[in-house]
């Protein structure tokens, strides 16, 4: 049974997710979404100053009553500031800054002179049994400092003064707790950081007739920018996959303590590849996280939110901004000087950066710390399939495109490639199979064999 929030990515789960580019003009085709990815977790981070808001999915797959979560913050967390969300947010979310392929296709040659390229509630106490519960936190020197249900989520607000007590009170409490997390727990109580903890309840998840276990948002003030994701790495098995989708007034946002590089993009691929685009985006995935060391911080995706080109999907409404917890949109239009005439900013004045992270504990030892950069140049991951013309065609310029088209198809069999570490040949026997190429060779007339040896004559 798989017993995971987040993927690991953010929490502790115990068991008791620049280039500009140029006006598009062909058909977006398909998307390369969170699902295409295995332990994958996905996280929106709002951010303008020190005001944060987090909404973390959960990634849970098991007996409801057997989730339960553990995650740092960095202040005390009170019952109004926390909000349950519609998953439906983030899986938006997720479709507007996937990477996606798009296909363009040929105009006949003949028709122009030259061709153009393009997620276990206990019984309620009696009062002797909470008083010594009450006692045993302190002896342990865990303190609860809120206590409160929101929607399905019974949470609690923790500080504790050493790892040892908080491990024994979480283990105590039904919450097992993997050995390797006491190290993890310590720095974090070093830096008198707090401990959201969440179990489901199941009488609220029966009353709102959820079938999965919805996002939880958390809104609080914190000069730092970061993400805590040291927690997730101890109980994990394998690599974790973690989207963050970060929206700021200003710009792209990046790592600081690691190097965010840009996923490739703009790369002209077979079109055979429309059928097989999922596996396509994890190999090339994988190869570019294999040259990076097997990890790493990836720019999927970063664009004003007015806008898309292509799109995926429609950019989110005020709406929508507002329940991730886009709170500047509340300052209201701004007043034209001369005129006195209400007028709004640019649009929505919200910028998205999307960030895939592919991370282990050996390789992330630090959480993710961020910057905004201030940069509003526009990125995605873009693939795009060209169609050759296939009607027919008679004239002079068709045999210089059908040279150019053959041409084209071996750069593209060499440029998939090198993105995703397939065999040459095995590509271009499916490039022959379902294009093919050209037939370029000149015909020669049927003379008599004598007639050619002193043709130069």
């Amino acid at each position: 049974m798989s017993s995971r929030l987040l993927s690991s990515a953010l929490a502790l789960t115990v068991t008791a997710i620049a280039t500009n580019a140029s006006a598009f003009c062909g058909f977006y085709v398909a998307k390369a979404d969170t699902e295409l990815f295995n332990e994958s977790s996905k996280v929106a981070m709002v951010r303008d100053g020190n005001r944060t808001v987090i909404t973390m999915a959960n990634d849970y797959q098991g007996e409801p009553e057997e989730f339960a979560m553990v995650i740092p913050v960095p202040t005390v967390i009170t019952k109004d500031q926390v909000h349950i969300s519609d998953p439906a947010l983030l899986t938006h979310l997720d479709a507007y800054t996937a990477p996606r392929l798009v296909e363009y296709f040929d105009d006949n040659p003949c028709d122009r002179r030259q061709y153009m390229r393009m997620e276990t509630t206990s019984a309620p106490m009696m009062d002797g049994a909470a008083a010594e519960f009450e006692e045993r936190t302190k002896s342990l020197g865990v303190t609860i400092e809120e206590e409160f249900t929101v929607g399905e989520y019974d949470i609690l607000i923790l500080s504790a003064k050493e790892s040892d007590g908080l491990q024994t009170w979480l283990e105590e409490n039904g919450y097992k707790v993997p050995a390797k997390a006491k190290r993890t727990l310590g720095s974090y109580i070093k830096q008198d950081m707090k401990f959201f903890v969440a179990k489901v309840n199941l009488e609220e998840r029966a009353e709102n007739g959820s079938e999965y276990l919805r996002p939880i948002a958390v809104a609080f003030e914190t000069p730092k920018f970061m993400l805590p994701i040291r927690l997730g790495t101890v109980n994990a098995k394998d690599d974790q996959d973690m989207f963050v989708y970060m929206l700021t007034r200003n710009g792209q946002v990046e790592t600081t303590n690691y190097r965010t590089q840009k996923i490739p993009t703009g790369e002209e691929i077979p079109p055979y590849v429309k059928d097989e685009f999922g596996d396509f985006y994890k190999a090339m995935f994988q190869t570019a996280t294999d040259r990076d060391g097997g990890h790493g911080v990836f720019m999927e995706y970063a664009w004003d939110m007015n806008w898309c080109d292509p799109c995926a999907a429609d950019p989110l409404s005020d709406e929508q901004l507002q329940e991730l917890g886009v709170f500047w949109l509340e300052d209201g239009p701004v007043m034209e000087e001369k005129r006195m005439r209400p007028i709004r900013p640019q649009a929505k004045d919200v910028f998205v950066t999307r960030l895939h992270v592919r991370y282990d504990a050996e390789s992330f030892p630090e959480d993710l710390k961020f910057k905004t950069t201030g940069s509003r140049d526009n990125f995605q991951g873009r693939y795009v399939l060209r169609h050759a013309y296939d009607g027919e065609m008679k004239c002079e310029a068709a045999a210089e495109y059908k040279a150019m088209v053959n041409k084209r198809r071996e750069t593209e069999i060499k440029t998939l490639a090198n993105l995703t570490n397939w065999d040459r040949k095995a590509i271009r026997e499916k490039v022959e199979a379902d294009t093919g190429f050209f037939n370029t060779r000149k015909t020669t007339p049927d003379h008599k064999w004598w007639s050619r040896i002193w043709s130069g004559n």
